[in-house]
């Protein structure tokens, strides 16, 4: 069977499913699936060096907003 964010496992009822891929380098990129949607990722071109982040609203799911933190230029 297939989970969502391509878990192992499902989650159990009223929690959210979540992946996040930190990326290798310059070859892989980092993406967060969330929910069985992709928020961030090389494809969808909202990925940066440093860290990404997306908020999202706990209760309904909803994303609010993606960013990123380049920690090498400060």
């Amino acid at each position: 069977p297939r989970h969502k964010c391509g878990n192992r496992k499902s989650c159990p009822e009223n929690h959210f499913a979540f992946k996040i891929i930190s990326g290798a380098a310059n070859v892989v990129g980092p993406s967060i699936c969330f929910d069985d949607m992709i928020l961030m990722s090389s494809v969808k071109n909202n990925i940066g060096r440093g860290l990404n982040i997306a908020l999202v609203n706990g209760t309904n799911g909803q994303l609010l907003k993606v960013d990123t933190f380049d920690m090498y230029s400060g």
